[in-house]
């Protein structure tokens, strides 16, 4: 028997039955809300052109460290103990160890193979095998006891300024030419797939969060040199 809503009791019941029902939908819609956001990870949708990009930001991170101790060493400053070896560090486990290793088994084979842009990942990966040997002599200078003498100071200087002049036009390629021409290649799946290759690859190198991780290591060398603040950066006009 339908509800007659004209009398006063049925009036009541039903303004009840609809409160609990929007009540009952309102619950529904939050909880699918957060039930879809904790399945999503910060990387979904991140493609792997995209991942190695912002991977590069760190890389960027370490380069504007390493002119912070050029500046201070040629103004004679004082460098914050480990401020230096910690990043050679950090450039060797997360650049060379990780990112570069993930474009040499996933991303550099693609072209090869096809045989698009192989003079320029020849070159990239000449470029690679110059930096880990400039990276493994920067952790060597960098030791608190070898950096205090100014020779080795001044070796260091030349050094970093190697390393960033090669690697600032070397990631910029990749990020203008190679990274973009992996979609000429590949399809959309693939693409992905490799994606899932490289996440796989920062756990099994990095730990869990290991991007995370390695952000939090280079803020804080850069708060030990007082370059942190993105504002100083900001030049007076």
């Amino acid at each position: 028997m339908p509800i007659n809503l004209t009398s006063t009791g049925n009036s009541k019941m039903a303004r009840r039955v609809m409160a609990i029902a929007v009540g009952t939908g309102a619950i529904a819609l939050a909880t699918g809300a957060q039930d879809k956001q904790s399945a999503h990870s910060d990387e979904e949708g991140v493609t792997a052109p995209e991942d190695l990009m912002k991977e590069h930001g760190v890389l960027n991170r370490c380069l504007l460290v390493y002119e912070e101790v050029i500046r201070r060493v040629q103004s004679n400053k004082e460098i914050p103990s480990q401020a230096l070896y910690q990043t050679a560090d950090l450039v060797k486990r997360f650049v060379e160890e990780y990112h570069e290793k993930n474009e040499e088994n996933y991303i550099f084979p693609v072209f090869l193979k096809a045989g698009e842009m192989s003079d320029l990942v020849q070159t990239l990966l000449a470029q690679h095998k110059k930096g880990r040997l400039v990276t493994d002599q920067i952790l060597q200078l960098s030791q608190p006891a070898a950096f205090k003498d100014p020779a080795n100071q001044a070796k260091t200087v030349d050094l970093c300024e190697k390393f960033i002049r090669m690697y600032r036009p070397h990631e910029a390629r990749e990020d203008t030419v190679l990274f973009p021409g992996l979609r000429t290649i590949l399809s959309p799946d693939e693409v992905e797939a490799l994606g899932g290759h490289m996440e796989e690859n920062e756990t099994k190198v990095l730990g869990k969060q290991g991007f995370e991780k390695s952000v939090a290591t280079v803020e804080a060398i850069e708060k030990q040199l007082g370059i942190y603040e993105l504002a100083r950066f900001t030049p007076a006009l």
